[in-house]
């Protein structure tokens, strides 16, 4: 990003809940950690070159320690000669109030960063702020905006989302990847106007694309409902347009902001206990009766384990030419407070079943001990009990506000609205074909917590309308089994073309405990899009030329 061509702010995002809980054993050992230690070793890189460019590096990087590093950055700078200046945010940190909390930390808004930027930084680090902060603080200094100017902060936040993953705004993990060449993707930038509109573009000469799909894509990803809650600023999705301005340039623009809630999101990590698995192989025939017969074998031994839970993948074929596409996959993961009695002793007695079990016992890995699994969880904290801390460039504390509770509306109005699109319009008719739904839509997955969320969009008018009538929450359910008995919301953003489905508490206790086979639901769009349903003839691509 530095070299590939023009650049005002660099801005990285080191911290996902998995993070916080991997920084929290971090700091454990060695009380001085608790920062990205990655993000340290890219700056000996890219210090000096950003310092020559005049490129300010905005990072969440500081995770759990964003003084400790701040001071290392200091360090770094001497030693190697770059006369920069430091600034840090603090005040995420609530460790100390929560109860058997290993890690909390409240979402701060991006006021701190613009602080600091206006202080004269040169490099901001940064505690757990939202992701999207990390655009909107810089864009906010840049163009001096107040704190009441929702608009143009949630069209920052808005191309903040779209950055804040990278790759995946130019083509990474992105429905229709076979359009492009996503061999080796560039990262976005946007290039942000006064209004709070920006253009999401990437660097000349790099690789992958920016279109209207891979923005849509990313918008949708890990959102919930038709309010993008912020601690700055709350984001009507539901008002973004997206326009095509040429080879890999897309517009976003129109995007209304309304005040923030009273309250912020703080993201709570606890070691929930200890976990442990087996993978056993299943070769050939009689795969289901092979499962039931480890499944009897060792049920006196999993007597008492608080949780386990047992798995089988058909991933066998009939008839296979290779042994690999002839076996099954049978997998057994436990939990439990005590890591002895999900430890070795477990795992060797699996192992011990190998000469009297089913015919071509063996398994994906030798036995292992226990490992710790974290519980995440989050909960709200008023705004005004949380102590957000610009540290400027001279040591000065600026303690940042609030936003001004006057301007606040009522809290129960964000989940009172309802999420519908205006007119109704009519399914298109005609003749259907048994089809995978992603033959006319793309999909993008992810967690928050223990929730997924699957946004699900298409690229013309006739195939919204058909998305729109026929994607209810119950077909939804219907075609991914393992979310029925779940809450399931559907929210629709007709702009895009999108709805965006919350599966609640299909993830657990979120991605640290590996609850789910995808613990993270990043393919559980993919396996929407593969799922058959009759979609008219007429949505579907016509089909390629025989040579």
């Amino acid at each position: 990003m530095l070299t590939g061509g023009p650049l005002d702010v660099l801005t990285g995002d080191y911290l996902a809940e998995l993070t916080m809980l991997i920084l929290g054993r971090d700091r454990l050992k060695n009380p001085e950690l608790g920062y990205a230690k990655t993000f340290l070793r890219q700056l000996e890189e890219g210090l000096g070159l950003a310092h020559e460019r005049g490129v300010r590096i905005v990072a969440n990087a500081g995770g759990l320690n964003p003084a400790g590093l701040a001071d290392a950055i200091r360090a770094l700078a001497a030693k190697t000669g770059v006369p920069v200046r430091v600034a840090h945010v603090e005040g995420d940190d609530l460790t100390a109030q929560v109860d058997g909390a290993l890690t909390a930390n409240a979402y701060l808004g991006g006021a701190g960063i613009t602080a600091c930027l206006r202080a004269g930084a040169d490099v901001v680090v940064t505690g757990r702020v939202t992701d999207a902060a990390l655009v909107s603080g810089p864009a906010a200094w840049w163009f001096d905006w107040a704190a009441d100017d929702h608009d143009r902060l949630a069209g920052a936040v808005a191309a903040g989302h779209v950055l804040e993953c990278g790759t995946q705004a130019t083509g990474g993990n992105y429905s229709f990847f076979a359009r492009h060449d996503v061999r080796r993707p560039g990262f976005p930038l946007a290039e942000i106007a006064e209004d709070g509109s920006a253009v999401i573009t990437k660097h000349p000469g790099t690789g992958g694309a920016v279109t209207t799909g891979t923005v849509t894509a990313q918008l949708l990803y890990e959102t919930q409902g038709v309010r993008y809650l912020g601690p700055d600023v709350t984001t009507r999705l539901d008002t973004v347009r997206l326009t095509h301005e040429g080879a890999d340039r897309v517009r976003i623009s129109g995007v209304r902001g309304e005040a923030p809630p009273p309250a912020l999101k703080a993201g709570v990590t606890r070691i929930g206990g200890w976990r442990n698995e087996v993978v056993f192989v299943l070769t050939g025939l009689d795969i289901e009766a092979k499962a039931n017969l480890v499944r009897t074998q060792l049920a006196d031994v999993l007597e008492g384990v608080a949780d386990a839970t047992w798995t089988l993948a058909r991933t066998d074929h009939e008839d296979a030419d290779t042994q690999e596409t002839a076996s099954a996959l049978l997998r057994l993961v436990v939990r439990d407070p005590s890591p002895d009695r999900v430890g070795r002793t477990l795992t060797r007695a699996a192992i011990e079943l190998a000469l009297g079990s089913y015919p071509g016992f063996h398994v994906t890995a030798p036995p292992g001990p226990a490992q710790p699994y974290g519980v995440f969880t989050s909960t709200l904290i008023p705004s005004d009990e949380v102590p957000h801390t610009a540290v400027l460039p001279d040591g000065t504390r600026l303690p940042v506000p609030p936003a001004d509770p006057a301007a606040r509306p009522d809290p129960q109005a964000f989940e009172a609205r309802p999420h519908g699109s205006g007119a109704p319009v009519a399914p298109p008719v005609g003749p259907t074909v048994r089809a995978p739904l992603g033959a006319v839509a793309g999909a993008r997955s992810g967690d928050k917590g223990g929730d997924a969320n699957v946004g699900v969009w298409v690229e013309t008018d006739p195939a919204w309308e058909w998305l729109l009538h026929t994607l209810t929450a119950e077909v939804f359910q219907e075609l991914l089994p393992e979310t029925r008995g779940l809450p399931v919301t559907r929210h629709e953003l007709p702009l895009l073309r999108a709805l965006n489905f919350t599966v609640t508490g299909i993830l657990g206790d979120g991605v640290a405990s590996g609850h789910r086979f995808d613990p993270q639901a990043k393919a559980l769009g993919e396996w929407l899009r593969a799922r058959h349903l009759d979609i008219p003839v007429a949505l579907l691509p016509a089909p390629e030329a025989t040579p």
